[in-house]
């Protein structure tokens, strides 16, 4: 089972349903996490929104200005 980076609460996830850009959110603090690979599975943490690792977005706004 899977838990929580923040709070270390297990992460109720179907692993056989899970599927890439799915986002989870955990039970105990509400952390939300997307998810961004499944086998093995891994979790990317949504930070209002923008996921950390999202250097697309920042750009994008970016190129606007």
């Amino acid at each position: 089972m899977t838990s929580c980076p923040e709070c270390e609460n297990d992460l109720d996830i179907d692993v056989e349903e899970a599927e890439e850009g799915d986002v989870v959110a955990c039970g105990e603090c509400g952390t939300e996490y997307e998810i961004v690979g499944v086998e093995p599975l891994e979790l990317s943490k949504v930070e209002d929104g923008i996921l950390e690792d999202d250097d697309d977005f920042l750009n994008e706004d970016e190129e606007e200005e």
